[in-house]
């Protein structure tokens, strides 16, 4: 069966459009996956749930007292929590101007292999009442898994 010429170029054209369409979504799917940033909370992390090595947002409260600064240095050691677990970060550069312990941040950066969150980018609230809705949201998550049920409460107090 012989196909037209004309015919045999619009299938061409078609087919090249098909495959050139294909490679180009390949290649954007690509480059979506390499820069998604997940948030983990403070128990994510410490419960093994954020992954090592890859580049994460992490948030939480900086814990009161924590905030150990170099001297030699602009490496900043400080612990962030979600007052259910606590994880350690280290970051060095400058800190935001509002950046102060008590309060919430986000910081973007990888986790290593002894559980120590390396921080490339630390952000700080804008103001007193702001706070970042996964910081929020990992924060009431914590806390209501941290309280224990009435039943357990109960099956406690009985033993």
């Amino acid at each position: 069966m012989l196909i037209h010429p004309k015919r045999r170029k619009k299938l061409l054209l078609i087919l090249a459009l098909l495959v050139g369409t294909g490679v180009i979504v390949g290649l954007v799917l690509y480059a979506l996956s390499q820069n998604i940033n997940l948030f983990f909370s403070p128990s994510d992390m410490a419960q093994g749930k954020a992954p090592a090595h890859q580049r994460i947002r992490a948030g939480g409260m900086v814990r009161e007292g924590s905030l150990v600064r170099a001297s030699d240095s602009l490496t900043v050691h400080f612990v962030i929590t979600d007052f259910a677990e606590d994880v350690e970060v280290e970051y060095t550069g400058i800190l935001p101007d509002l950046f102060r312990e008590g309060q919430g941040i986000v910081a973007q950066g990888k986790l290593n292999d002894d559980g120590v969150f390396l921080a490339d980018e630390v952000l700080a609230k804008h103001d007193e009442k702001y706070m970042p809705p996964e910081v929020t949201q990992a924060l009431n998550d914590a806390q209501a898994n941290s309280q224990p049920t009435a039943t357990q409460a109960e099956q406690e107090a009985s033993e």
